[in-house]
């Protein structure tokens, strides 16, 4: 039996692998901010959070810690898309602070996840991180949000990895492909066009979470991997610069104080 943590395990493809798992017996914690959506899930554990607050990500690790402590596999689902900058309550620019820093909060945080499973755009040629301005306060685009969450999140698996390269726990980063899923968020025109069509033409979600459970199911033995869909993604690929990650992991311990 195992224990899995899946944020935005109420909605898309989050819920489908909780459903998947709770099916299976396995112990399996949900972490949202719906709990009416929760309820399509019976069976698994409820932690309700505003992951876009680093006090609720915070609370949801200590609860985890405290109540389940050996976790087999962290899997990161939750985001917002948002057209228009926006900040939280505690002043991170809200796609920056869900898609990415919940996510290193989470990883760093959990007590020892065997595997974590972050499902994101691995080596989008699109992705950048803005050194100079992470809260993208000049001529915000959602598009461009998105594109640095995704690298943050590559760097993330490299600083991970570097933290535990000779623990046993792996990290896996991972694009699941084109997904007929509930892609949440606030759109403008164009990118709302572009999820509806995502929504006709891509691929059901039970088909769609089947590379995400290959990779819970069966971990890579390296402590760093990436996949898009079923294949391995190059690891050598700019993405993936040390040197950036190291940049990135200091910045983020400034920014969660």
């Amino acid at each position: 039996m195992k224990t899995l943590v899946i944020t935005g395990g109420t909605d898309g493809m989050g819920r489908e692998l909780a459903r998947t798992y709770v099916a299976r017996g396995d112990t399996v914690v949900i972490v949202g901010r719906d709990a009416e959506k929760a309820k399509t899930v019976p069976g698994a554990v409820f932690v309700p959070a505003d992951l876009s607050l680093i006090s609720e990500n915070r609370r949801v690790v200590e609860r985890i810690n405290a109540d389940f402590p050996a976790v087999d596999a962290l899997v990161l689902c939750a985001r917002y898309f948002r057209a228009t900058r926006h900040e939280t309550a505690e002043g991170i620019e809200s796609v920056f602070a869900l898609d990415y820093l919940s996510r290193f909060l989470l990883s760093h945080g959990l007590t020892a996840p065997k595997t974590v499973v972050n499902v994101s755009g691995p080596g989008v040629p699109g992705g950048r991180i803005h050194w100079d301005d992470l809260m993208l306060t000049r001529g915000y685009d959602g598009m461009a949000a998105q594109f640095q969450a995704g690298r943050a999140n590559d760097l993330l698996g490299v600083a991970y990895a570097a933290r535990h390269a000779t623990d046993g726990r792996r990290y896996v980063l991972i694009h699941p492909g084109s997904v007929s899923t509930g892609v949440r968020g606030e759109f403008d025109a164009a990118t709302a066009a572009h999820v509806a069509r995502l929504k006709k033409y891509g691929k059901p979600v039970a088909e769609g979470v089947k590379p995400i459970v290959a990779r819970i199911d069966a971990p890579p033995t390296a402590p760093l991997s990436a996949f898009v869909l079923h294949e391995p993604a190059d690891l050598d690929d700019p993405s993936f610069d040390p040197t950036a990650a190291e940049r990135l992991y200091d910045l983020s311990l400034k920014l969660l104080g």
